[in-house]
């Protein structure tokens, strides 16, 4: 299992229920990604996906707890251990974490690579994602060259776990 996200300079991933910063090379970086995988969320992030509907061309888990939760064209587990069986008949390299803050780190455990896009400025963010930096069972493993869109610095790295 992967997780992938986009970051600011202190881990943070969203504001008032939504991403700081759209980067369009990250947006593209994420659908190459996810094509045809498996997509992992929470209701809220589900919630702030374009009409709140799930991504296309891909397998999408609602992880919630709410008990009833239902959508067409998305398999809605009520816990780790359903979507962990959900999951199963899946390679682990096809199966992404997504979102929101709780579902990362309630699956983070799980993961063994973690694509970040670490973006050079503050999004005021209210929600954040664990800070594999200072994690020591988590290693930076590549990162690109800082790039630019409408003045602000962003790289993609990858991190991967020592277990």
């Amino acid at each position: 299992m992967q997780a992938i996200v986009n970051v600011d300079e202190n881990w943070g991933i969203g504001r008032d229920g939504d991403q700081p910063f759209y980067i369009p090379e990250d947006l593209a970086f994420f659908k190459r990604m996810t094509k045809g995988k498996i997509v992992i969320m929470g209701r809220a992030t589900l919630a702030a996906l374009p009409n709140g509907k799930p991504l296309k061309h891909r397998t999408n888990i609602v992880l919630t707890t709410k008990q009833g939760f239902d959508i067409e064209d998305a398999i809605v587990c009520n816990s780790i251990e359903e979507m962990l069986y959900a999951v199963e008949p899946f390679p682990a390299e096809d199966i992404f974490v997504i979102g929101g803050a709780q579902i990362y780190t309630s699956l983070l455990p799980y993961c063994t690579t973690a694509y970040i896009t670490k973006i050079h400025a503050n999004g005021k963010c209210d929600r954040f994602f664990p800070n594999l930096d200072e994690m020591t069972d988590w290693q930076l493993k590549e990162q690109s060259e800082i790039k630019h869109h409408e003045g602000i610095g962003f790289q993609f790295c990858t991190y991967k776990t020592n277990n």
